[in-house]
C-alpha cells in the first residue's frame, strides 16, 4: 500500500520544503516510485524546487531522479461548503492516481486549511519540522508562564489529535506515526536547547510523538534550493557537485539519520537510510 507522509506545521519558516525534498530524493534513491504533493499554493516552495531541479538538469544535460508530481488546487467556489467538498474530491482523486507509488509526500502550507486538514487525516507518517524556539514549541503545547510547565496542548497538536481520531473512526488500520524535528539547531544556545530538550521529551510522553533530529542551521541547504538539487545529489564520481567541507558531509548524515529514524517499510528504503 501508497505510504503517506506529511510535513506539517502551522507556522512559516520551519524548513517543511527542505525536509521534504530531501525525503522525496532519499527514497527516491532507494529504487522507491515517489510522488510528491504540494499543498502550498502561495509560496510553492516544493513546487518550485523540483522546477529549479528539472532546469538545471536541462541546462547542465545531466539526469536525476524526479517525483511524480500531481498538483491539488484550492477550490475558488464561494461557498464554503461547496468549496471543502470540492476540495475533498479532488485531493481524494490525486490520492488515488497516486495508488501505484510506494510513498506519497505531502507538503502542507504554514496555515490552518482544509486541505492540509484532509492530508493530515491521511497520513501514515507525519513529520513536524520544529525550530528550536520556544515560539515555536507554543504551536504544540502552552507553557504556564510563571512555572514554565506545560498547561496543555496547543493548535497544532489538537488538529493531529483530530486526525488521528479521524481516522481511527473511518476504520483504517494502523495509527499516525507522528515524528517532531528538531530543526536548525544551533552550537550555540546551550541553554536554550537544553530547555527545549526537557520540554520536548515531557510533552512527547504526553500526546504521542517521537523526536527526531533534524537538519542544522547551514548555508549549504539554501545554496542548493536555486539549482534543485540536495545533499544526496553531491559527492561521487558522477554527482552534479561535489561536497566541498566536513560540514557538508556531516549534513548528509543527517538527511540520512532522519530518513532511518521516521521507520518507513521497506528493506530498501532501511538500507538505504
Amino acid at each position: 500500500m501508497t505510504h503517506v507522509i506529511v510535513l506539517g506545521n502551522e507556522k512559516g519558516g520551519s524548513g517543511k520544503s527542505t525536509a521534504a525534498m530531501h525525503v522525496v530524493v532519499a527514497l527516491l534513491k532507494s529504487g522507491r516510485k515517489v510522488a510528491a504533493i504540494d499543498l502550498d499554493m502561495r509560496q510553492r516552495s516544493l513546487s518550485r524546487y523540483v522546477e529549479n531541479r528539472r532546469k538545471y538538469c536541462e541546462s547542465k544535460g545531466i539526469d536525476l531522479v524526479f517525483p511524480l508530481m500531481p498538483e491539488v488546487r484550492p477550490s475558488s467556489l464561494d461557498s464554503r461548503e461547496a468549496a471543502r467538498q470540492e476540495e475533498t474530491e479532488n485531493f481524494a482523486a490525486a490520492l488515488q492516481s497516486l495508488a501505484g507509488c510506494d510513498f506519497v509526500v505531502i507538503d502542507c502550507p504554514g496555515a490552518d486549511t482544509h486541505l492540509s486538514r484532509l492530508a493530515h487525516a491521511h497520513a501514515d507518517t507525519i513529520v513536524t519540522p520544529l525550530n528550536d524556539s520556544f515560539v515555536d514549541f507554543d504551536l504544540l503545547a502552552r507553557l504556564d508562564p510563571a512555572t514554565g510547565a506545560v498547561a496543555g496542548p496547543s493548535l497544532y497538536s489538537e488538529m493531529v489529535w483530530a486526525a488521528r481520531k479521524r481516522r481511527a473512526l473511518a476504520g483504517v488500520p494502523g495509527g499516525i506515526d507522528w515524528v517532531v524535528m528538531r530543526n536548525r539547531l544551533s552550537a550555540t544556545q546551550a541553554r536554550n536547547k537544553r530547555e527545549m530538550g526537557k520540554k520536548l521529551e515531557d510533552l512527547s510522553a504526553r500526546i504521542g510523538f517521537r523526536l527526531a533530529r533534524g537538519f542544522g542551521d547551514r548555508v549549504i541547504y539554501r545554496e542548493l534550493f536555486p539549482m534543485g538539487l540536495t545533499l544526496l545529489d553531491l559527492g561521487g564520481p558522477d554527482a552534479p557537485v561535489r561536497l566541498s567541507t566536513m560540514s557538508h558531509v556531516t549534513a548528509r548524515l543527517e538527511i540520512r539519520s532522519l530518513v532511518a529514524t521516521l521507520k518507513l517499510p521497506g528493506r530498501e528504503t532501511k538500507e538505504a537510510a
